[in-house]
């Protein structure tokens, strides 16, 4: 950090415990099988209470990592969910679905590529033709 004459600060990087993993590079799209220690995403740690209780959601992205946290989360407060996922995430995108499905909620997976307006558009209509409407939009996808 730069000098302003007050030696008692310290790079907020370093003040906290650092967990120990080792470094994982994955290309893309990543993968949640091959992660050590597997990331948490809520499947034993979260509890809903109702609060998205007949809403509808839609998740780009919903397939792992953030994307799968939030489709279980949502699930969990009751809502159902939609989400997107690249094809080859399938085996991530069937245990996302397993998840959502075992909070009873209904699971769409959509493999699809948002990064056209057209597959943008056909998706929101097919999320709409599926669950009835929209109440969450989540633009997860990276």
């Amino acid at each position: 950090m730069g000098d302003d004459g007050n030696s008692n600060q310290q790079d907020p990087r370093d003040k906290y415990p650092q967990p120990n993993f080792s470094q994982q590079d994955q290309a893309h799209p990543g993968w949640t099988g091959p992660m050590d220690p597997p990331p948490d995403h809520g499947e034993t740690s979260y509890c809903g209470s109702g609060r998205l209780e007949g809403r509808k959601a839609v998740i780009t992205g919903g397939d792992s990592g953030i994307g799968r946290a939030v489709a279980l989360a949502y699930a969990r407060e009751g809502a159902d969910v939609l989400f997107t996922y690249l094809p080859q995430e399938e085996e991530d995108a069937r245990e996302t679905s397993r998840l959502v499905e075992a909070a009873g909620r209904k699971a769409i997976a959509v493999p699809c590529n948002i990064r056209g307006e057209e597959q943008c558009r056909a998706l929101i209509d097919r999320a709409v033709a599926k669950l009835g409407h929209i109440d969450i939009l989540v633009n997860n996808a990276a």
